[in-house]
């Protein structure tokens, strides 16, 4: 009897214990999750939207963010009004429906582009406040479904931008293009070893003196000239700041700039009688008349001109009558002939006759 009575006692206290650990357990799972509190009293609100925008029940619902209740029922109203197609029931503290004016506003919210989604009640202006029961004016949730549907645009773009970057690695991986070439190119990378090597033997020589370039490192001499050219340069400079000179003088002479400046005003009133006409540079450039004569008499020398290259007249015939030409050109050396025969004997060609009566 006595085993008996002990193994009674163990089975009860386990069977106690299981009870306060599987309540235990389920007041842990509903504080957990929300679906009800122990703790605090809840009053009821309503409000209507177009859309669910994919919400469910037990989403939270806030006041300008902060957390103050759930969401207790979502389902369709009968209305036929499409802003009052979903009614949706909130549970939310009492105590927080002090902190709810009238004609506060219910909106679809979420943590992120793509994050879980809540109601949130936008605080209003009203100095009077929500009742339980009472029914909260809500807004448009085309706005929030705009917003998603940008970031499901967004997140396609990165998934194109990120499949793009997987070939350009894939193709860098194969040895593929001018990058893939530079990573897996045996070749290139001996070439890239050897011009390295080249470059060291080239600045060994530099540092040793060795060439033109070590020259100019090295070369004191070459240092000493640079210096002493500097210098020289440094005094130009200085003569120049002193008015020395003739470059010196164009930068300090007050006597040379006044000559410039009036210079330059002699010139603008040049320019202004151009511009107006006056003396004949300015009629060659503003006389209309004056203009038309030129252009006539040049029409005319064109038309002369053409006529000539056409053989028209005595200064055509000279320029293309190559006979003409000829014969001019005989007659002038027999003019020639005559006067050098002339010059010579004169009386040849004179002679004086007299007679009486």
């Amino acid at each position: 009897m006595a085993v008996s009575r002990r193994v009674t006692w163990a089975g009860l206290r386990v069977g106690v214990v299981s009870i306060l650990a599987g309540t235990l357990l389920a007041v842990v799972v509903f504080l957990i999750t929300g679906e009800t509190t122990f703790f605090r009293r809840e009053a009821k609100l309503y409000t209507y939207l177009s859309d669910s925008a994919a919400m469910s029940k037990g989403a939270p619902v806030r006041l300008n963010g902060v957390l103050i209740g759930r969401l207790a029922a979502i389902g369709l109203s009968g209305e036929k009004d499409l802003r009052r197609i979903i009614r949706i029931e909130m549970l939310v503290d009492e105590e927080m429906l002090g902190q709810i004016p009238v004609d506060s506003e219910v909106a679809v919210s979420a943590e992120n582009v793509l994050g879980s989604k809540f109601l949130n009640i936008k605080k209003g202006q009203s100095g009077e406040t929500v009742k339980p029961e009472a029914e909260l004016r809500s807004l448009d949730t085309s706005d929030f479904d705009d917003v998603v549907a940008s970031g499901y645009t967004v997140m396609n773009s990165a998934q194109g931008m990120l499949k793009r970057i997987d070939r350009i690695l894939n193709t860098v991986e194969a040895g593929e293009g001018s990058i893939g070439k530079l990573i897996k190119d045996e070749q290139l990378y001996r070439n890239l070893v050897g011009t390295t090597g080249e470059a060291q033997k080239m600045m060994q020589s530099v540092n040793s003196g060795e060439g033109t370039l070590g020259k100019l490192v090295r070369d004191e001499s070459l240092y000493s000239d640079l210096r002493k050219t500097i210098s020289r340069v440094d005094a130009v400079l200085e003569d120049v700041q002193q008015g020395q000179g003739t470059a010196g003088k164009l930068l300090k002479d007050p006597a040379l700039y006044d000559d410039l400046r009036k210079t330059i005003g002699e010139m603008r009133t040049l320019v202004a009688d151009l511009n107006a006409g006056k003396g004949t540079a300015g009629k060659l450039l503003k006389d209309e008349e004056l203009h038309r004569q030129i252009s006539s008499t040049v029409a005319r020398m064109d038309r002369l001109l053409e006529r000539i290259n056409t053989g028209e007249g005595t200064l055509g015939q000279l320029v293309v009558n190559p006979q003409l030409y000829e014969n001019l050109n005989g007659m002038t050396r027999e003019m020639q002939a005559f006067m050098k025969d002339f010059r010579a004997n004169p009386k040849k060609f004179l002679s004086i006759k007299l007679g009486l009566f």
